[in-house]
């Protein structure tokens, strides 16, 4: 059985097509990562914020990457199985997740890469429908 899967992701959610020779699905994954996390402490209202209170930029990055390497996971995961992949979106999450299959042994499954903007999950399936009809 041909596995195609179309992947549209950015850093809030990906939406993933997998057409088979009869059927097709959809899945969304949300990543529950969040890019800007709050400062911990008094509000400025009650009074200035202390140093110590404001995480430091190279800890919140840790935290960031982690969190984003767990949503990655998740998605390899549950593409491991597909024999070619089109990945595709808005943000540099694309680039991020084809290092993550690269390092897991599957970059070569990946046969197309593309920049495009948000998307409706009906335009998603047609742009995957489009890429492996060809």
């Amino acid at each position: 059985m041909n596995n195609q899967l179309g992947l549209w992701i950015d850093h809030k959610k990906a939406v993933i097509v997998s057409i088979a020779e009869t059927e097709e699905k959809i899945k969304e994954i949300l990543s529950d990562v969040e890019t800007q996390p709050r400062r911990s402490g008094d509000s400025p209202m009650k009074g200035s914020y202390e140093a110590l209170q404001v995480p430091a930029d190279d800890s919140q990055q840790n935290t960031l990457t982690q969190d984003f390497n767990t949503y990655y996971d998740e998605l390899i995961d549950y593409i491991r199985n597909a024999e070619s992949i089109f990945i595709f979106g808005p943000s540099s999450a694309k680039n991020e997740l084809k290092q993550c299959l690269e390092a897991n042994n599957l970059g070569a499954k990946v046969i197309g890469m593309e920049t495009s903007d948000s998307m409706t999950n009906p335009q998603i399936v047609a742009k995957v429908r489009d890429f492996f009809a060809d």
